[in-house]
């Protein structure tokens, strides 16, 4: 083989390489399965602001939209409407909507006296965003929320403010109970 053939070779050799390593430096990532423990909702329990429990294990074997808000987050409290809303249309139906409040009873007994709301509130505290963490908020933020098929599957969920619309839109998705 000439000198002319070995480094025209060698060149393309080169360029291969470099572009095999390119491709496998951008290529995007692969989600690794979760292997954590996904939260076991129905043993959980929480206080609720104006006395008695919460039971989450009296809530198993509906569908349900759980979500975590704090009187404190703008977005939390304009979506507070439309998920009072999808509870009162959907839950003839079978749907239930639970609201976790990342904050201690005082601030909710207050706002609730301002902003009455048409569905069950627990208070989480801090363990609400890392609760929250478990169910894929992985940023921790408010609001969050997800829904529960009949079988306690997340089925769906959503980071930041939820309408009426995608809410029932989920529950569509589901061939669960409509409106």
């Amino acid at each position: 083989m000439n000198r002319r053939a070995l480094f025209a070779a060698s060149g393309l050799a080169a360029a291969a390489a470099g572009a095999g390593l390119s491709w496998w430096q951008s290529r995007p990532a692969q989600p690794s399965p979760d292997t954590s423990p996904s939260p076991d909702l129905w043993s959980l329990r929480f206080a609720q602001p104006n006395g008695g429990d919460l039971v989450m294990a009296r809530l198993r074997g509906r569908p349900l939209v759980l979500n975590f808000w704090a009187t404190w987050c703008p977005p939390c409290v304009r979506e507070i409407p439309q998920l009072s809303r999808f509870a009162r249309e959907f839950g003839p139906a079978g749907w239930q909507v639970v609201g976790l409040a990342a904050e201690s009873a005082e601030p909710v007994r207050r706002f609730l006296q301002n902003l009455p709301i048409d569905f069950p509130v627990g208070l989480a505290g801090m363990q609400a965003l890392e609760l929250s963490r478990e169910l894929g908020n992985a940023q921790g933020a408010l609001p969050f929320t997800a829904a529960f098929d009949t079988a306690g599957r997340k089925v769906q969920q959503r980071l930041g403010e939820t309408h009426f619309d995608e809410l029932a839109q989920w529950a569509q998705a589901l061939r669960g109970p409509t409106r």
